[in-house]
């Protein structure tokens, strides 16, 4: 036998006699050429990999624990009193033996191997698995049925879970595309299992599962976007001030707004009771020449933007039933950002920021996306007395100062 040849045992469990010996030679690894290393591209895919699974494994958590604490609620009654604490075996029936004996052989091990950590878990409900707890779901529907109107809407969402689920199980990639429809039938599931109507009750932009969990990092930030138009993608003008009660804006000529937002929809905005503040940058002011160098315009070419949105705003206060209610004010101080509040004094408030760059027009600045704290808000006097603002409150006081410095337009 050569020297880089090893001897490969036969294949009839040792048993030599009568069988061939052959020489096969097993190359050494440095022989394979195999590179084990990963470079920037391979790095940068894996990322991709890890933070799509990531979101969607939070996600599915959440749901996967809602679920059990929804059977808990309605199984644990009907089947503990006469099975005892192993109820959930009793519940699957003839038809749930195999998964559900599958769920209490795992929890013993885990018991023994000391896996259990939280008392809690130690339940073999805990052990069942999303189209587990479906299952027994669906087999004691008659049981649930009084807290869901509608079975259907049920199923599907869960059905459109299942790839996200499977690809999160195995660790397999997840394309973008199914990562979003996992976190829109999350959070549909989420609202129907809390006995909420899915469509009615979304709210403006509904809180993101990942965004609760970090919240203490980035305090009331909902959104970060490289400028207007993948803020809009995001989040689009009819979404954010759709329905709005309160729209307070300033920037230099409210662009998200005024190009964005049919006239019409402001009209009903304001006739259904909306309170509006708009406040510009006044186009006859010096500053707005200063302004235009900046970002290297011709003389007058912003100013005549700035006019041409305020004439078409004015047109539309004109046509409200009460004007009063739709407020035009203009400021000869350049603010330093662009923002729409929403609703800014409501628990759903949102604000969108985006701050002016001196050589960046508005719709190419980043744009952030604020939530209103759930806490009570901080007033500026507090604020003087060392009470800590949030971002969105900063934000907000600045736009009241400038208001009150600003005058209206006739």
């Amino acid at each position: 036998m050569s020297s880089s040849g090893r001897e490969l045992p036969p294949g009839n469990g040792g048993d030599t006699a009568g069988a061939v010996t052959e020489t096969v030679s097993l190359p050494r690894p440095v022989e394979i050429g195999a590179d084990l290393a990963w470079n920037a591209e391979d790095w940068a895919e894996v990322r991709v990999r890890v933070e799509r699974a990531g979101r969607a494994y939070v996600w599915l958590n959440l749901v996967e624990q809602r679920l059990r604490a929804v059977v808990a609620a309605v199984l644990r009654p009907v089947y503990e009193p006469v099975h005892g604490p192993e109820w959930e075996i009793a519940a699957a029936g003839p038809t749930g033996q195999e998964w559900v004996q599958r769920a209490a052989a795992l929890r013993e091990v885990s018991r023994r191997k000391g896996h259990v950590l939280d008392p809690a878990d130690d339940t073999v409900l805990s052990f069942l698995t999303i189209p587990q707890l479906r299952e027994l779901m669906t087999q004691h529907w008659p049981c649930f049925s009084p807290y869901f109107d509608n079975r259907r809407e049920l199923e599907l969402t869960l059905d459109e879970l299942e790839v996200a689920r499977s690809a999160v199980a195995r660790n397999r990639g997840l394309n973008r595309a199914v990562l979003d429809q996992a976190e829109r039938g999350c959070a549909r599931l989420l609202r129907i299992l809390d006995g909420h109507d899915p469509e009615r009750d979304a709210g403006r932009l509904p809180v993101d599962v990942l965004e609760r969990l970090v919240g203490e990092r980035f305090t009331d930030v909902a959104g970060v976007h490289p400028d207007r138009i993948r803020l809009q993608r995001h989040l689009p003008t009819e979404e954010l001030f759709g329905g709005a009660r309160r729209l307070d804006a300033v920037g230099t000529a409210l662009g998200l707004l005024v190009q964005n937002y049919p006239g019409r929809r402001l009209v009903h905005l304001a006739d259904a009771g909306a309170r509006i503040r708009l406040l510009f940058l006044n186009p006859a002011a010096g500053t707005m020449r200063r302004r235009e160098r900046e970002l290297g315009l011709k003389r007058g070419e912003l100013s005549r933007s700035v006019e041409t949105a305020i004439l078409h705003v004015r047109r539309v206060r004109s046509r409200v039933r009460d004007p009063e209610a739709f407020e035009i004010h203009v400021s000869d101080e350049v603010p330093r950002f662009s923002g729409y509040f929403v609703d800014a004094d409501e628990p759903d408030g949102l604000a969108v920021v985006q701050p002016y760059l001196r050589r960046a027009r508005g719709v190419e600045s980043p744009a952030l996306v604020l939530r209103r704290p759930a806490r009570a808000v901080v007033r500026p006097e507090r604020r003087r007395e060392g009470g800590e603002l949030s971002i969105f409150e900063t934000y907000r006081e600045e736009f009241e100062s400038l208001w009150e410095t600003s005058r209206p337009v006739s």
